[in-house]
């Protein structure tokens, strides 16, 4: 294995909350598609009550983004989504399908968080589908193709019966979903032991559909939240080929290392490009938003050669 296999961008962070043109106290865990030419970037903010919404910025070559002038998604204040979204909106990602832009993000409330459905053609207008899952869900991420006709998705919801584990679960129409299955749970004594969660949507490769997620590690100083990856079977995502052994990125640098929450590189988005390589965009401490670049073959390797069993 190559030490650095996600190569991190020497002018990280890439965007922060003095580039924002409206108060926000973070800017982070954003989702990112190719759009117009443009890489389009959805990042999560905190505000100074605690709550957060989603802003939007674009950029011509994947690095130096720029924000637009007010936020893209913030709590619904009326209709069926208000009740569910009144603490925040969060770590929104995008799965481009069928000509729409599919956004699924955390919904926050008193009622407890909750994954929300979001479509848009062009960034500059989005509608609410429906709320996907009851309480309490997070981290779900949408394939970028159908399986037998039907939509697939990755989440993972809060659970004592198997721990923080990735489940997969389909629908005829992106409203109604079912079928669910376990595909992955958290490694005892490892560096993802105590929780796990999908990251970016799924990059299709030749060997199958590459998942990034993210693993926790509870330490005596608090957890530490680390990036791995997994590999799907392409006609039958259900099935887990292997879960590379070890982490592809851990937080080092000193605005991963300390922030808002300390000791966090998260993903929720990842841009695949024709060289074969792929561009992971990732929060750092909750704080500020960074980016790398890996070969998606060596990815796909650590999963093939260095892999353990998912469940």
């Amino acid at each position: 294995m190559k030490p650095d296999i996600v190569r991190r961008y020497s002018g990280n962070p890439i965007l922060t909350k003095a580039d924002i043109p409206y108060p926000v106290e973070t800017v982070h865990n954003a989702g990112v598609v190719k759009y117009g030419g443009e890489y389009i970037m959805l990042f999560r903010s905190h505000l100074r009550t605690g709550r957060s919404i989603i802003g939007l910025a674009r950029s011509a070559d994947s690095f130096h983004f720029t924000p637009a002038s007010e936020p893209f998604l913030v709590p619904a204040r009326s209709g069926a989504f208000a009740a569910y979204e009144e603490f925040g909106v969060e770590d929104p990602r995008i799965t481009p399908l069928d000509g729409d832009f599919l956004i699924t993000y955390s919904a926050y409330s008193r009622n407890g968080v909750r994954i929300a459905l979001a479509r848009t053609k062009d960034f500059t207008s989005v509608d609410r589908v429906s709320l996907i899952t009851q309480a309490d869900y997070r981290n779900l991420v949408i394939f970028p193709a159908r399986f037998d006709g039907l939509y697939a998705r990755l989440d993972r919801p809060h659970s004592e019966i198997s721990p923080w584990s990735i489940w997969i679960s389909y629908s005829p129409d992106l409203r109604y979903w079912g079928d669910s299955q376990l595909v992955m749970k958290p490694e005892p004594y490892h560096w993802d032991e105590m929780k796990i969660g999908p990251g970016a949507p799924p990059i299709r490769t030749a060997e199958g559909w590459l998942s990034i997620y993210h693993g926790v590690f509870k330490t005596m100083d608090g957890s530490v939240y680390r990036l791995g990856v997994a590999l799907h079977d392409l006609r039958d995502p259900v099935k887990v080929i292997g879960v590379s052994n070890q982490w592809i990125l851990q937080p080092e640098d000193p605005w991963e290392v300390t922030g808002y929450v300390h000791n966090v590189v998260f993903c929720c988005g990842a841009v695949p490009e024709p060289d074969g390589t792929v561009k992971l965009y990732w929060g750092g401490a909750d704080t500020v938003m960074c980016v790398g670049e890996a070969t998606i073959s060596d990815l796909v390797a650590l999963c093939l050669e260095h892999g353990r069993p998912a469940v």
